[in-house]
């Protein structure tokens, strides 16, 4: 089971989704998408929520409003039962209750997971690419807020990243095929410039001969006539 929210501080409304347990955490992690960002309590035990960037957005830009969200999502998923998801102090904590708590966020491409790791555990493949922000306390006007927007469901994760990845296939061939057809239509429109430069007298020089050779069949003294 995952659980989906909504927050709306963004226009449009930002999607976020949540695993139910350590074993839905790992197939969140198995089955993300490039455009997900990872977010976690540091060093306490809590879900994993993910924000799905909409198109046009990074990582490292998202709104302030936003982050607040999130931060306070997870820090009120920070509770007992989720099992600790980095490999690193693997103590069960409350962080729904602790004030002044770090939430940390990264690229899900950025999460590391081998064999040796837990259910749900991860690292990172690059500690410079995790950000961090402070959540003072929970703050229930926001988290009452995203928890009137949640919806069960139960995905299939691997066909929806299947389905989300041939879509984007789709979308690449055919910015391919439309650059080839500029393309085209450039070299073809350059090549009319050119063959324009280069016969641009042909007619002129057509003119000259047949007036040239009109001359040619008067006689002396056809210049008389215009004594």
């Amino acid at each position: 089971m995952v659980f989906y929210f909504t927050s709306t501080v963004v226009n449009p409304p930002a999607f976020i989704y949540v695993g139910k347990d350590k074993f839905e955490n790992e197939e969140l992690i198995s089955h993300g998408w490039e455009e997900d960002v990872w977010f976690h309590v540091d060093k306490l035990s809590s879900a994993h929520i993910y924000l799905r960037l909409p198109e046009g957005w990074t990582w490292d830009n998202i709104p302030e409003e936003l982050l607040t969200d999130l931060g306070q999502l997870t820090k009120a998923n920070s509770i007992e039962g989720h099992g600790s998801s980095m490999k690193t102090n693997p103590a069960i904590c409350k962080g729904n209750k602790k004030d002044n708590i770090t939430i940390i966020y990264t690229p899900w491409a950025n999460l590391k997971k081998d064999g040796s790791m837990a259910v749900g555990q991860v690292s990172f493949k690059d500690q410079k690419k995790v950000k961090r922000i402070l959540i003072a306390q929970r703050e229930n006007a926001i988290v009452n807020r995203l928890n009137k927007t949640k919806v069960e469901k139960h995905p299939d994760l691997r066909e929806e990243k299947e389905n989300h990845l041939r879509e984007l296939r789709k979308k690449d061939q055919a910015a391919v095929l439309a650059r080839k057809k500029e393309e085209d239509r450039l070299k073809k429109e350059r090549a009319e410039i050119k063959w324009q430069k280069d016969h641009a007298y042909d007619e002129l020089f057509a003119e000259e001969n047949m007036m040239e050779s009109s001359n040619q069949d008067r006689d002396e003294t056809w210049e008389d006539d215009f004594m």
